[in-house]
């Protein structure tokens, strides 16, 4: 796919996005949910080795396909990897998958409510890596956990400077400021959170456009001005660690938005299943949480 073809079916596609960029610190949880102990691995090699072969397991299976996985987000040592002897972008190309990359380097401590991304001086060089070898777009988190405007608005000021150097060198930035779904202050965070984006959005350039990749709001159809905003290219939604029934029921009730879920995607895969039985739950992950992101259900005014 070229790149127009790329941001076309981003833009249209019926479908969703599925992370499969569990990084570091999060890895040995990762593979503990997929029935690998710790004990599995004695390197930190040993251990990506491991999380790579499940994920070319994800990726190869017939389930995965772009007629429902319309992209996927990558670790960066899995878009280094290969897949069936392939760099894994050009393996998910292949399958009508696009590619993304996670490209933050995890987050600074608490202040303000929030928790920025830690600085990434050598981002450009991973930026242009990654548009070599095919990716199309880019994912950076930071996380509010409260409602304070100042640190909200920090986070999306990040948050949107980072975007500005992601489209500078020719790739889709998703911009992913994930409120806390366990925060005491969600609703009130999700609407300064609002504001915060609107504002930078209206910033912009005309004709730039840029992704969101947001926390499921406590209030159903919040976001609505975020999926009609010219410069929003598609708004996609983390289950934030709502299990996958009731992450889809919480997406089917917000039009316009997309799931690009990870845990509750692969929650269910284990590494002693057959061919046949991973296939057939990976399958079914992947029809419910399509099925959440393209039948939206009516909400009460």
């Amino acid at each position: 796919m070229l790149d127009q073809d790329m941001k076309q079916k981003i833009a249209t596609g019926e479908g969703f996005i599925a992370a499969l960029d569990q990084s570091g610190g999060s890895t040995p949880k990762a593979l503990k949910g997929y029935g690998v102990e710790e004990d599995a691995w004695s390197s930190e090699e040993e251990m990506f080795g491991l999380i790579h072969a499940m994920r070319s397991r994800v990726i190869t299976s017939p389930a995965f396909t772009g007629d429902k996985v319309l992209g996927a987000i990558l670790f960066e040592r899995t878009m280094d990897g290969t897949v069936d002897g392939k760099p894994t972008p050009q393996a998910l190309l292949e399958r009508g998958v696009v590619p993304f990359i996670k490209i933050d380097k995890g987050l600074e401590d608490e202040a303000n409510g929030v928790q920025l991304m830690k600085p990434n001086p050598d981002l450009d060089i991973l930026l242009h890596r990654s548009k070599a070898l095919g990716v199309f777009g880019t994912k950076e988190r930071s996380v509010v956990n409260l409602a304070n405007r100042e640190g909200i608005a920090a986070v999306v000021a990040q948050q949107f400077e980072v975007g500005q150097q992601v489209l500078a060198a020719g790739l889709m930035p998703i911009i992913e400021p994930e409120v806390n779904i366990k925060s005491p202050e969600r609703a009130e965070a999700d609407q300064i959170l609002l504001e915060e984006i609107l504002k930078n959005l209206d910033a912009l350039p005309d004709g730039v456009q840029v992704m969101l990749k947001l926390s499921l709001p406590a209030k159903a159809g919040l976001f609505d001005p975020l999926v009609d905003h010219p410069a929003v290219l598609r708004v996609v939604a983390l289950s934030g660690g709502f299990a996958r029934p009731e992450a889809c029921v919480e997406l089917a009730k917000n039009r316009g938005i997309i799931a690009s879920f990870s845990r509750a995607l692969l929650n269910d895969l284990r590494h002693q299943m057959s061919d046949d039985e991973f296939n057939a739950s990976l399958g079914e992950a992947i029809d419910e949480i399509h099925g959440a992101s393209t039948a939206k259900q009516p909400v009460a005014a």
